[in-house]
């Protein structure tokens, strides 16, 4: 199709300090572009590029330098260069691999090797001696001259051939059947576009918060990305710390901020059930109590307290270490909802934690009369009916679920409180839809958000902005440091032996399986024959197993088994992650740590020092550990704060790992990056204020450049 002249569109609003935005974005399809039929526009789409905005925000990964050429006699093996020369020969060669072996000389007689394993016979005939060529690739040393192995290449047309490039060249991410070539020459186009005048992308953040932060504007900051001067610093490039970068990723955090503060905005003005309550149940439970709750978990109470009285919902993400006693936390929460004569779900994302939870709950609430009820998506037929007839009559005051509480047929009488535990299990769209579930006259439910996964402070002001925070940043006093250890597994014999002399003190110990194969089965089979090999070796202990697979009774009669001191080893996958309290277990061995995150393996490890008694974790790796894999068990072996430890994690794996796919989903960035641009985030938390208070007709264009699709997602 032609190169049109591009179109003015837009919505023609009015900034306050006068700025005409004649653009919202709106997309100018990619099959504008010259060359683009729908197979290169198909192919374009895989890869998110539909329009020639996208094409402005797809960002190379790398750069290369080919603004001068390098004399064939200068080469350097181990480089990446441009050179011009003549064919001198060309041949097949047949050794291990077919290949297509092109000669090349320059006026100083040198000579370099190219050579072509995939050629077509059209380009064996083009690569004749005579022709003049400009190559480019990486320089390696050869049998017996200096080699490049496919470079790029093109057939020079004239003695001196087109001057070499006046910027550095972008290498973007691309797939199947898209060559760079192709991305420069569209890239190029697009920033044609963008240079006729055309409001191709319209500046919505408030001109004085960039220069303020001494940020290029957008235009220049997309140009000098696809485009950058032979004396950029490349490095500053490749790490994503230039201003350019830090300019388009300050953006994309403001537009998040945006959509999560007009999220809150739309909750906090739905009107919520009055929460006060009475205070005698909650003072029988706290009377109850055989240990005396910390400052910490105090403060938390009155802040949650006061959310619960209010008319509008409480939206509150409640964050403690392992240990730190969360759950006792949303039992007084509960109590609060019950005494003011509503009910309380509380959801968690496995059976296992939820049954954990009925407990803990069971274990409090019960003898106050109240005795939480259990719906799991096991319930079938006539015992589910009857389960939710509860729920629907009132009967149940608390409800404690899996995903089965989003059922359809499931209902609540009067839902006051949700409280979620381990949110990241969960996209925000499945928290929103249990909300509705509780929406009653006009009302919503609270909600109490809990994570055992600490966050770092960064993402959390990133990804739950819209909720408030509290945190439990204190352990009951009593808890013993836990001592982490690595081992290789060529000493898991020792291993074994430990655990044998363990036991025989009396103590419990858990035995983890992590994931061998991306299949919850093989890690299922892993288990079981881990667990046989130690019922043989340990002859004279009593072995049980629990893994995923496990049906939901058999898996509860093990854990009764193990906490009761019916068992001494317990042989288990990772999905005894969160919710298992058992004081007794002092020593845990965790098989191929190297595989998990150090979030999941501190979340692991919490499961012993639970109790007064000295506690150990043993990491049993597989020789030889990749540089990062022992950076994250030395880290691990080193520090006990699971805040410590998150920060890190977010910084070696990205917040798509810390959080899970789940919820990230949702939220996944473009340019930014929560850990490497977190001294971002106070501004961009203070442009997003400006703009609702000063400039509300850009946050909505703002919203809709960086989320474009996920736009839902702000309006749950």
């Amino acid at each position: 199709m032609a190169d049109a002249e591009a179109p003015r569109v837009g919505c023609g609003f009015r900034g306050r300090q006068g700025l005409t935005v004649t653009d919202c974005d709106s997309p100018i399809p990619v099959d504008r572009l010259k060359g683009v039929g729908p197979r290169l526009a198909e192919r374009l789409a895989s890869v998110g590029v539909t329009s020639v905005q996208d094409l402005l925000f797809h960002l190379p990964s790398r750069y290369q330098d080919r603004t001068h050429l390098t004399r064939l006699g200068e080469l350097v093996a181990g480089t990446e260069a441009l050179v011009e020369g003549t064919v001198t020969a060309a041949e097949l060669g047949f050794g291990r691999r077919r290949s297509l072996k092109v000669w090349l000389e320059d006026g100083d007689q040198c000579g370099l090797l190219l050579r072509f394993f995939h050629f077509s016979p059209a380009q064996r005939d083009a690569l004749r001696p005579g022709v003049g060529l400009r190559c480019y690739g990486e320089v390696r040393q050869g049998p017996h001259t200096l080699e490049m192995i496919h470079p790029e290449y093109q057939v020079r047309r004239s003695e001196s051939g087109p001057p070499p490039p006046q910027t550095l060249t972008p290498i973007y991410p691309t797939t199947e059947g898209l060559q760079q070539t192709s991305w420069r020459s569209l890239t190029g186009q697009a920033l044609d576009w963008l240079g006729r005048g055309t409001s191709l992308l319209a500046e919505l953040l408030p001109e004085e918060i960039p220069q303020g932060l001494g940020l290029p504007d957008l235009e220049s900051a997309i140009r000098y990305l696809h485009r950058p001067p032979p004396h950029a610093a490349l490095d500053d490039l490749l790490g994503r710390s230039h201003p350019a970068f830090r300019r388009l990723a300050f953006e994309e955090l403001t537009a998040h901020q945006l959509s999560l503060r007009r999220l809150r905005q739309m909750q906090r003005s739905i009107a919520a059930p009055v929460l006060a309550g009475h205070g005698a149940l909650r003072q029988r439970l706290r009377k109850a109590l055989p240990f005396a709750l910390t400052a910490a978990q105090e403060r938390v109470l009155a802040e949650i307290a006061a959310d619960l009285a209010a008319p509008r919902p409480m939206l509150r993400l409640l964050q403690g270490d392992v240990g730190s006693g969360k759950t006792v936390v949303a039992a007084l929460a509960a109590l609060q909802a019950v005494e003011a004569d509503h009910q309380v779900a509380l959801m968690a994302p496995t059976e296992l934690l939820g049954e954990q939870h009925l407990r803990s709950l069971s274990g409090w609430l019960a003898p106050l009369g109240i005795e939480p009820l259990w719906l799991a998506g096991r319930h079938k037929g006539r015992e589910r009916l009857a389960l939710v007839e509860q729920m629907a009559g009132g009967q149940a005051r608390v409800i404690v679920g899996t995903h089965a509480l989003f059922q359809e047929d499931v209902a609540f009488a009067s839902l006051g409180l949700v409280i979620i535990d381990e949110q990241h299990r969960f996209g925000v769209h499945q928290r929103m839809r249990l909300r509705e579930k509780g929406a009653r006259d006009g009302l919503a439910p609270h909600q109490l958000i809990m994570t055992a996964t600490p966050i770092p402070r960064s993402l959390a002001m990133t990804v739950y902005a819209d909720l408030d925070l509290s945190i439990i940043d204190e352990l009951p006093p009593g808890r013993t440091p836990i001592t982490t250890v690595a081992i290789p597994d060529s000493r898991r014999d020792e291993v074994v032996e430990r655990v044998r002399q363990a036991c025989a003190q009396g103590r419990q110990a858990y035995w983890v399986c992590t994931l061998i194969e991306e299949s919850e089965a093989l890690e299922c089979q892993a288990a079981e024959e881990t667990a046989r090999q130690l019922a043989e070796s340990l002859r004279e202990l009593r072995v049980g197993l629990i893994h995923g697979r496990i049906k939901g009774p058999d898996r509860e009669s093990v854990m009764r088994a193990f906490a009761a001191g019916g068992l001494d080893l317990l042989v288990a996958t990772t999905v005894i992650e969160v919710g298992v309290d058992v004081a007794n277990a002092s020593l845990m061995i965790i098989e191929n740590p190297e595989r998990l995150g150090l979030a999941q393996l501190h979340q692991l490890r919490g499961r012993v020092g639970r109790g007064a008694q000295a506690s150990y974790c043993v990491l049993l790796y597989r020789s030889p550990l990749s540089t990062q894999a022992r950076e994250r068990l030395e880290t691990l072996r080193r520090e006990s704060s699971g805040f410590v430890i998150a920060q890190k994690d977010l910084e070696m794996r990205g917040p798509g790992e810390v959080l899970g796919t789940r919820q990230t989903g949702e939220l996944s960035f473009r340019v930014a990056d929560p850990a490497r641009d977190q001294a971002l985030l106070p501004a961009a938390q203070q442009a997003a204020d400006l703009m609702l208070r000063a400039y509300p007709e850009r946050v909505e264009p703002l919203i809709r450049r960086w989320l474009g699709h996920r736009e839902d997602y702000v309006s749950v």
